[in-house]
């Protein structure tokens, strides 16, 4: 497995997304997952304070346990929830760590990042309060989430320490990022996160246009306004071409999908959620090396996508 730098962290390239802890999966199948998982190299694990009812966090911190200090935990604050109001103020941001510390059974987080931006809180207070943690030892790193490329750059110039990271939706079916944010990342030596690197599974190649959805998955578990969004054709009819790409080269999809994001300069981590072993074995072993041809036929195959 790839390691690469994130600020002072060395994350493996490919990360573990934990959403599923907590809601689909139980302790029991977090554990296999999470074993599974450090088993295959996966050293950089992203949950949320929201994720699984509250509950991701601690089903991970209970499967880490005594392994804790062998890998990399990322974390996020800011969205509400139950009688939680979120944001970023300096007492909020105060609130939610010592919650999420509470929940993953930890002392310390290695990334702790802004779920989403705050419009409420100047941007001043919420640097302010991330370097306290970061000077007490709390949290290592910090990142955000959802940022435009001027908000990062207005909170870079701000804070000390800056945001390391910023984890934004990101893949061959959506590629607003590159409208931007990547030079921007680029030019700084600010890592990318990106979420949803397989479309909610449309990448995976299990779904067709004209076919009936796996039942089970996730696209079939969705709302039906949600998974008309993700069933466009627009978003089909390249999930075609980027088949037949694949049927070319002799790749598998969710190695493009993957191997694709591993290459963009700015690209510290690319997070995958999984919810069996296997899962996470296919994950783990997905990032090889494409040829420039091949990238550029991705590329072609996906062009203009935004979703």
């Amino acid at each position: 497995m790839q390691h690469r730098p994130l600020g002072s962290l060395n994350p493996s390239v490919v990360g573990l997304g934990c959403n599923n802890f907590g809601g689909r999966l139980d302790q029991a199948a977090t554990d296999r997952v999470v074993h599974a998982a450090i088993d295959h190299g996966i050293t950089f694990f992203d949950t949320a304070d929201i994720y699984g009812n509250t509950n991701s966090e601690v089903f991970l911190g209970r499967a880490l346990a005594s392994r804790r200090s062998d890998v990399l935990v990322a974390t996020k604050f800011g969205i509400p929830y139950d009688d939680e109001p979120g944001g970023a103020s300096h007492a909020y941001i105060r609130h939610a760590l010592t919650r999420s510390l509470e929940r993953l059974g930890t002392d310390y987080i290695d990334l702790y990042q802004l779920h989403a931006p705050d419009v409420n809180t100047p941007i001043s207070e919420t640097m302010g309060a991330l370097s306290e943690l970061v000077a007490e030892g709390l949290v290592r790193e910090i990142g955000c989430s959802n940022f435009t490329p001027a908000m990062l750059l207005e909170a870079n110039a701000i804070g000390t320490p800056p945001f390391v990271s910023v984890q934004n939706h990101y893949s061959l079916l959506f590629r607003e990022p590159e409208q931007g944010l990547t030079e921007v990342l680029e030019a700084n030596g600010i890592g990318l996160l990106p979420y949803y690197p397989l479309a909610n599974g449309l990448l995976t190649g299990k779904y067709q246009k004209g076919s009936e959805l796996p039942a089970g998955t996730r696209l079939a578990l969705m709302p039906s306004e949600r998974t008309a969004l993700w069933l466009s054709d627009a978003l089909l009819d390249a999930v075609e071409r980027i088949r037949v790409v694949s049927e070319s080269c002799g790749i598998d999809m969710v190695t493009l999908a993957f191997s694709w994001l591993a290459a963009k300069q700015c690209v510290s981590s690319v997070i995958a959620g999984a919810s069996t072993p296997e899962q996470v074995a296919i994950n783990a072993n997905s990032v090889t090396e494409l040829s420039l041809d091949v990238i550029a036929e991705l590329d072609a195959a996906s062009a203009a996508l935004t979703l």
